[in-house]
């Protein structure tokens, strides 16, 4: 008997590829394919899936290359036997920031598809400009400095929207594009972000914005629920923003709600059920945190190449050094995000600094781990005694500011003062215990204003997370796992979830569950978490608070704070400096 059951399709249109995940009811996996833009694409000469322009600092794909990845991906989706007709409903996610601008030819074309052609063969012209600009791409520093001074300063545009401008934000963007492109953002009817432009492929008509997503833009004012007219004047040039507010279009509240049903282009082409349902997709970091039911105060830290902090919170504190989005399924809730460049490569940094790993062992990550579990907390044997810290920056650093470099420092807690003599760090050993406190203390001092104590507080624990979740190939090494422990607490422990790399599209697919089959007022948590079978995907791997090496690091993120404030001015003197010898010469 053929199997009529529900399932759910969650997408991920990321850097590199297109993935397509089905589930069940249950949140059991069933197919999966992928389309690797490097390795499947053909007439695009992209690198890592994009394109670039070093003269301008410019990085974008081509949008086209994006419809033959979704026709690939549906076809072989196909070719594995799954039955289109079951699934029920489709969401999906896209690379944050990114814009693609569709012209009014292209919207047409969109919803009047020819069942028996290709995507890309109908809409490779269906946009006024044919790329869309990826989060790598930094061609807009002078649009972020008006954008950050719009509203006053970075502060108030971080107060208003969530963050500060970002090169990548689609706001300075948009501006860029407008006066770079004017002839193309004339013709421009409709902008999209890249999961709404992966979420009206599908309902066969421009889709709204997300909610969640909409945060990434540096124009929507939290708060207040709606665009903030300042910032969109400055995008658009003109005290009259109905033309861009026409462009950008509405944004439901409801992340759960329908956008509609499938285009009737999936229902003849590949079988789609007719009532399949469309759910808002939204930002790639928004729907990582969907993979896992966070519940308030639980933190997830993705230890890749990079460094991503991620905590679902009800409590809206925005600063210029992180970034604030509206929470993608549950409304009073945000999503505070931390982002880093320097993770990963500056650990192979120092672990390579060392000699070969431990006899008896093929782990290159041995002898690296045995010095930085092996020795006391930043070097101090006694409550007073000078502590190491440093910064580790293999690559120009975005939190804090910093150009590359590595930076050495002593502490001395009583009197308070830095001391760059560094003589009596025993290096390279040091550096492991090290490099690992200052990622870690870095992500305690940005996060001390949104976390809380537990409720009920019995033990009067100090505010922390409430569960530590380790994601991405640091999460496998246990001298991390322990030192997260030690210096972000954790009140229920520290843990390792490891969902593949599918945690994107898993968490589409999860919000497409959510939305269709959701009681009245049953929120995302409440379903999923029902449903969520934790044991096969998280393990505890190390105790999380710890009361005395607690109060340790306390002085630690005093320490941090302080270096990273003198690394800041030395650079600022050093620019001026610069500045200053130049200005006569000709």
């Amino acid at each position: 008997m053929a199997d009529s059951s529900p399932l759910y399709l969650g997408f991920d249109l990321s850097t590199q590829q297109l993935k397509g995940i089905a589930v069940t009811s249950d949140l059991k996996v069933s197919y999966e394919a992928v389309f690797d833009f490097d390795a499947d694409a053909s007439g695009f000469n992209i690198k890592k899936g994009v394109l670039t322009n070093e003269a301008e600092r410019e990085v974008y794909a081509p949008v086209a290359m994006w419809l033959q990845a979704i026709d690939t991906v549906l076809q072989r989706l196909k070719d594995k036997g799954i039955e289109f007709s079951r699934v029920m409903g489709i969401s999906g996610a896209g690379q944050q920031h990114g814009s693609v601008y569709w012209s009014q030819e292209g919207e047409h074309a969109l919803s009047n598809l020819n069942k028996d052609k290709t995507l890309e063969s109908q809409l490779d012209h269906a946009f006024s400009y044919p790329y869309s600009p990826n989060w790598q791409d930094a061609s807009t520093q002078e649009q972020c400095d008006l954008f950050d001074r719009h509203l006053g300063d970075e502060t108030q545009l971080a107060m208003n929207t969530g963050s500060k401008a970002h090169h990548r934000f689609t706001g300075p963007q948009i501006l860029r594009f407008r006066t770079k492109h004017p002839e193309e953002y004339r013709k421009t009817s409709r902008i999209s972000l890249v999961s709404s432009f992966l979420a009206s492929i599908f309902l066969g008509k421009i889709a709204p914005i997300d909610i969640s997503d909409v945060c990434g833009m540096n124009l929507w004012d939290i708060q207040a629920g709606t665009y903030n007219e300042k910032l969109l004047a400055l995008a658009a040039g003109t005290a009259d923003t109905n033309d861009l507010r026409s462009k950008l279009g509405n944004v439901p509240e409801d992340g759960g709600g329908s956008f509609g049903t499938v285009s009737p282009y999936f229902v003849h082409r590949f079988g789609f059920n007719s009532s399949c349902t469309i759910v808002p997709f939204t930002g790639d970091n928004p729907s990582t945190i969907l993979a896992l039911p966070l519940r308030p105060l639980d933190a997830m830290v993705s230890l890749g190449t990079s460094t991503t902090f991620l905590m679902s919170t009800p409590h809206y504190k925005p600063d210029p050094a992180v970034h604030f989005f509206n929470h993608p399924t549950t409304a009073g809730l945000y999503m505070f995000m931390l982002c880093y460049k320097n993770g990963g490569l500056a650990r192979e940094q120092v672990r390579d600094s060392l000699s070969p790993q431990l006899p008896g062992t093929s782990d290159p990550w041995s002898l690296f781990n045995n010095h930085a579990t092996g020795t006391l907390p930043m070097g101090a044997t006694s409550p007073n005694s000078p502590l190491r810290i440093a910064l580790y920056f293999p690559r120009p650093e975005i939190v804090p500011n910093v150009r590359a470099g590595t930076y050495r420092y002593i502490y001395d807690p009583e009197y308070k003062n830095l001391s760059s003599n560094t003589k009596t760090w025993n290096l390279p050993t040091d550096d492991c215990r090290a490099i690992v406190e200052s990622q870690l203390l870095s992500l305690r001092l940005r996060s001390r204003n949104i976390v809380a104590p537990p409720s009920p507080n019995p033990d009067n624990l100090p505010a922390q997370p409430r569960r530590i979740f380790l994601v991405g190939g640091g999460s496998q090494n246990p001298a991390i796992a322990k030192l997260a422990g030690e210096i972000l607490g954790g009140v229920e422990g520290v843990y390792r979830l490891d969902v593949g790399g599918n945690a994107c599209a898993l968490g589409s697919a999860y919000k497409a569950v959510w939305a269709v089959e959701r009681k009245s007022g049953e929120t995302f948590e409440e379903l999923i978490g029902e449903r969520w079978r934790e044991e096969e995907f998280v393990k505890k791997v190390a105790d999380g608070y710890q009361k005395e090496r607690y109060k340790v690091y306390e002085k630690g993120v005093e320490a941090l704070e302080k270096v990273e404030r003198e690394v800041l001015y030395k650079q600022a003197v050093d620019v001026g400096k610069a500045g200053t010898s130049g200005a006569g010469q000709v």
